[in-house]
């Protein structure tokens, strides 16, 4: 048998809100798992930073979903609101760009609530790990930007 040793990666809040588990997030996709493994949080502000050091891979179009893949190799996809695709890009303001490096302390985008609250949309955040790595997400309670949310370990 081969020795693989697990690695941890630590995550930083992306946005003051209180953190949830996917289950509870009512979408089926996130809920079960299948964008891949993580936690979410429900907003308390409009910020969005990074919840690791890294490169932005990828915005979505529709600015409601960014990609981003850690030295490591680690690829993680925060996902804005729910259904907010539909939005159009229009409740989503960046302040990065594809191939830019990052750190937690890097303001990715503001979010606007309101507007998505209007829409009838949840403003729910998504921090998921999208490589395919077998991993497992602590959650500390924390509720502020930039604190250390939880461990990924990877393995």
């Amino acid at each position: 048998m081969f020795g693989f040793k697990k690695k941890k990666l630590e995550l930083a809040l992306p946005v003051d809100g209180k953190i949830i588990s996917l289950a509870a997030v009512p979408d089926e996709v996130f809920s079960t798992g299948m964008m891949g493994q993580g936690f979410a949080i429900e907003p308390s502000s409009d910020e969005i930073y990074a919840p690791v050091a890294g490169t932005i891979t990828n915005i979505f179009p529709t600015k409601h979903a960014i990609s981003l893949k850690t030295k490591e190799g680690l690829e993680l996809l925060l996902h804005l609101g729910l259904d907010t695709v539909e939005l159009a890009g229009k409740p989503f303001e960046m302040f990065v760009s594809a191939n830019q490096k990052v750190t937690p302390d890097t303001l990715l985008c503001k979010m606007d609530r309101s507007q998505i609250t209007v829409a009838k949309k949840s403003a729910v955040v998504l921090v998921l790990v999208t490589s395919g790595e077998d991993v497992t997400v602590t959650d500390v309670d924390s509720s502020l930007h930039g604190t250390i949310c939880g461990s990924v370990k990877i393995g």
